[in-house]
């Protein structure tokens, strides 16, 4: 009875990928969420036959248009709650992956759809609402000077 009850209530963490593109000194590209219009690094579900990381440069190419170099290891990870289309939240843990952005396109997937913006590293961290991304990205720059 009681793992009836769990599993009516206990929903496991799902996992998605982001990317963190960034250029230069370093500036950070952030894109505009659909649903909440908030300030959030472009993300996606992993993709069957893709590395997490190649999942998350696909992600950067439909969603703000930046091709680039990503690392093949992620440089870390948060959570938060994903709220489904049956309105349940659901724990979500999201794997980063930077990438090194060499070009970017103006005819992309999703352009009608999102705005992008170059911040530098202190505004795109200030204009994140998940603390725990705004510390993995300071941290990140930080190792690598």
């Amino acid at each position: 009875m009681i793992g009836l009850i769990r599993s009516l209530f206990f929903r496991p963490p799902i996992l998605q990928v982001a990317a963190l593109c960034w250029r230069g000194g370093p500036e950070v590209l952030l894109i505009r969420s659909l649903d909440s219009n908030r300030w959030i690094l472009p993300k996606g579900w992993p993709m069957r036959g893709k590395t997490l990381a190649e999942a998350a440069e696909v992600e950067a190419w439909e969603e703000a248009g930046v091709k680039g170099h990503i690392r093949p290891d992620a440089i870390g990870h948060f959570e938060t709650a994903k709220r489904r289309a049956s309105g349940v939240k659901q724990p979500c843990r999201i794997e980063v992956f930077a990438l090194e952005v060499v070009s970017v396109c103006t005819d992309f997937p999703e352009a009608g759809q999102r705005k992008a913006q170059w911040f530098c590293l202190g505004e795109a961290v200030e204009n994140l609402r998940e603390p725990a991304l705004g510390d993995l990205i300071l941290s990140h720059f930080r190792q690598i000077g």
